[in-house]
């Protein structure tokens, strides 16, 4: 707790004052372009990972990054993207799995559920398992984005043509980022593994 206490101090210290206009900015209101559902994971940073500043993404995060079904279940997951599809006006959603997902591992050994019955629950929303982890961690996010179209906010913007969904795996161990390709239902690099160069 002091390193975030201390954190704290010097993000008001240095930070704040440095980008007051910013947060003065933010004060009357935002207008992010993205929703980023990713997982609730403490590996993965989507402000870090895609170097947006604050108000520019607008993240729900949980484990698994999974969005269930409209209808199928009353959480929060719903409300947050009909606020972000209808209110806020978003332009892209993201869905970004990672590599090494612990839910991932658990859709794969259920049996590591056993004393954790709310997860195991909320799993029941993952898609099915597929042959090894980062297969399954694909096959998630191309069952949430399924699962997203669901959403008449979402499904209403689409048909008007005014709102792209994307599927990403973040890779922790490269820093590289997989997008989902509708077209030929695979993952391909969204950008070049620039660490490999080095």
């Amino acid at each position: 707790m002091q390193k975030l206490i201390a954190g704290l101090a010097m993000f008001q210290a240095r930070l704040f004052h440095a980008q007051r206009p910013l947060f003065e900015r933010l004060a009357r209101g935002q207008a992010p372009e993205t929703l980023f559902i990713t997982c609730s994971d403490s590996r993965i940073d989507p402000c870090l990972l895609t170097q947006t500043a604050p108000g520019e993404l607008f993240i729900l995060r949980n484990a698994g990054n999974l969005i269930p079904s409209y209808g199928a279940s009353d959480c929060g997951a719903s409300a947050t993207i009909e606020y972000a599809v209808r209110a806020l006006g978003v332009k892209d959603v993201i869905v970004c799995g990672h590599s090494h997902c612990g839910a991932m591992q658990a859709v794969l050994d259920p049996s590591t559920l056993a004393d954790l019955p709310a997860m195991a629950s909320w799993l029941g929303h993952a898609g099915a398992p597929a042959d090894g982890l980062q297969a399954t961690v694909q096959a998630n996010v191309v069952a949430q984005l399924a699962n997203l179209r669901t959403h008449p906010a979402v499904l209403t913007r689409l048909q008007r043509g005014d709102l792209r969904l994307h599927g990403w795996v973040y890779e922790f161990e490269h820093g590289t980022v997989q997008t989902y390709d509708p077209d030929d239902q695979s993952f391909r690099h969204l950008l070049p593994d620039l660490t490999a160069a080095g």
